[in-house]
């Protein structure tokens, strides 16, 4: 009979019978019998592939097992060879539920001295950097422009978002959110880019301005949306609606959603695009941890000190002739002086309103454009839950929720009027920052503001940071948006996950928002048109953008299947968490609301919150 050495003939455990892996002489011997040879015999009965065991049985004997049975010993305080004592009750229990988020330095109303507030707010700066340059690059050489009309876009852009974030922590939510320029709203501005009645015009600085004044004109009906939606309750009374269980999927892929933007950017630049992530991974996570958190400047600072050494390192790069040979690509994407920012950036200027001219209007673009915003809308929905949660403030009550919507209207308004060519939204990239420094506090985010618009006016100051290579940017994404969606996975313990129709709910929403927009984009990228193509550009757009956005889709798909699917028994409502949220439907109801998002100088005697 043949003998095979395998696993699961070897029993770990001290005390149980040993038995050999020929099963069909069993050695009834225990570990302590085999080590002290008493089984030794039988040992030599077994095939001489066997003997391999011996020196490994002595060596466990030997080491492995005094120290363990004196640890046992002293575990049952000295009853030689006692058993470990049972487990607490409270042990056994899973983690409790947590309404604020415990372990944030700085929660939203607590600000760090200034001296640190001041570099956490150039780091928010640095951040929201990414998302502002990359969308203008996209876009200019698309319209005609060239790198004067690029630094010009940066600068509005910059300035507008500045503005925008002031209002918003102001008299908006009152979160530490940062609003900035949106990915949401790229495909219908090339839509209105690649109108027919634009191809004509032969000079380059004519098309770009006047491509610009039709994005103008649609982004200003577009604002209305969310202004009427936002301060006139509407958004509230559909808040109400949303639960801890529907909101899962609806904040997870608002982060997780933007994997296209993460290492696939990186990797057009691998050489400068792997260190960055390396490095802020040491700097945030390992040295902490080796510290033991003791000194709190190494994770709170990992973006400056990586964005710093990978910079330094790809400026050595570029000056060292390692990209003379490479295509134009490569050297766009990884040299550190071809952006043409700061070549194009004039020393002074303050970005106003018209500045390109008076705005056109298309109701067809108007009406798509406001497809857009309703997206947008959605997707800020879920990312202000996040930022609430990291920020350790009690959940967002719908009213608040709502005042934020239309505070963010006006901010697409601004982007109208100033023409930054393209929308506002709440910036992603910078909750996840929230989440890295574990500083939630309102005063960080208004100092990059202020860090924003000081250098939007100064613009060859402003276009040196500009012109950081993206995959830098890139890899700060990684993390950035990952730890926002672990946010939206942290409401999961609010919800009952042994209940199947919870399953099905997450499962199922989660799946087709990632399945839905995965079709939809893979078809417009190989077809060079969405799934809905008629000879309407502005219908095919209100249908394929929405569906092209992984948390718009599984947000609504959620919402929908937790509303319809409800019961009306206390249990349902347990399942899907809404017990917890239920002292948040009312701004009242909680008396840290008022604490956490009360309006300054007194204006909520006039302007209440419900």
């Amino acid at each position: 009979m043949e003998h095979r050495l395998t696993i699961e003939h070897i029993n770990w455990q001290a005390g149980t019978v040993f038995e050999p892996y020929c099963p069909c002489r069993p050695c009834k011997c225990t570990w302590s019998q085999v080590t002290t040879f008493v089984c030794f015999s039988q040992l030599i009965q077994l095939p001489k592939q066997g003997f391999l065991l011996i020196p490994f049985l002595l060596f466990w004997g030997l080491w492995f097992e005094p120290r363990k049975e004196r640890k046992m010993a002293g575990e049952g305080g000295g009853g030689g060879g006692g058993a470990a004592p049972k487990p607490k009750q409270d042990e056994l229990l899973p983690h409790p539920v947590k309404e604020q988020l415990p372990g944030v330095a700085y929660c939203m109303t607590s600000p760090p001295p200034w001296p640190e507030a001041l570099l956490l707010g150039f780091q928010h700066y640095l951040v929201m950097l990414g998302t502002t340059v990359l969308i203008p690059t996209s876009l200019v050489p698309q319209m005609g422009g060239g790198n004067e009309e690029k630094a010009k876009m940066i600068q509005t852009l910059l300035f507008v978002a500045g503005v925008n974030t002031l209002f918003q922590t102001l008299f908006g939510t009152r979160l530490p959110a940062v609003i900035g320029g949106s990915y949401t709203y790229m495909p219908t501005t090339i839509s209105i880019i690649l109108a027919s009645r634009y191809s004509d015009i032969v000079n380059p600085q004519e098309k770009f301005e006047r491509i610009m004044r039709g994005i103008q004109g649609a982004f200003i009906v577009a604002s209305t949306l969310q202004i009427v939606l936002g301060f006139s309750g509407l958004w509230r009374n559909i808040a109400r609606f949303l639960s801890p269980l529907a909101a899962v999927p609806l904040v997870a892929l608002s982060g997780f959603g933007l994997y296209e933007f993460g290492f696939p950017v990186l990797a057009r630049c691998i050489e400068i695009g792997l260190p960055q992530i390396i490095i802020l991974l040491v700097f945030s996570q390992y040295i902490p941890h080796i510290t033991r958190g003791e000194q709190p400047m190494f994770d709170r600072f990992a973006v400056l000190f990586s964005v710093v050494i990978v910079w330094l390192y790809a400026h050595l790069l570029t000056v060292g002739g390692a990209y003379k040979n490479t295509g134009p690509k490569t050297q766009m994407t990884c040299r550190t002086d071809r952006a043409g920012i700061i070549g194009g950036s004039p020393w002074i200027r303050v970005p106003y309103p018209f500045q390109w001219g008076a705005p056109t209007f298309d109701a067809g673009e108007a009406f798509a454009m406001m497809a857009a915003s309703f997206v947008a809308l959605v997707e800020s929905t879920g990312t202000y839950l996040a930022v609430a949660r990291y920020a350790s403030a009690t959940p967002l009550p719908p009213s608040i929720l709502s005042r934020g919507i239309g505070w963010q209207g006006v901010g697409i308004l601004f982007s109208g009027l100033f023409g930054t060519g393209t929308g506002s939204s709440i910036s992603v990239e910078n909750v996840g920052l929230l989440a890295l420094t574990r500083v939630g506090s309102r005063r960080v985010v208004q100092i990059s503001a202020g860090f924003m618009i000081f250098f939007s006016i100064l613009g060859k100051f402003g276009a040196v940071f500009a012109s950081i290579p993206s995959p830098i940017i890139a890899a700060s994404y990684c993390l950035f948006f990952a730890y926002v969606g672990s946010g939206g996975l942290n409401f999961l313990q609010f919800c009952n996950l042994n209940s199947f129709k919870t399953k099905f709910i997450l499962g199922f929403s989660v799946f087709m928002g990632l399945s839905i927009p995965h079709y939809f984009n893979e078809y417009t990228a190989i077809n060079g048109f969405g799934p809905v193509h008629t000879r309407a550009r502005w219908f095919n757009d209100m249908i394929n953008v929405p569906f092209s956005s992984e948390a718009f889709v599984a947000g609504s798909l959620a919402m929908f299947l937790d509303c319809t699917l409800q019961g009306k028994d206390n249990t349902s409502r347990k399942d899907r968490g809404m017990h917890f949220w239920e002292k948040y439907r009312s701004f009242k109801s909680d008396a840290r609301s008022e604490e956490f998002y009360s309006l300054p100088f007194d204006l909520n005697k006039f302007f209440p919150s419900v």
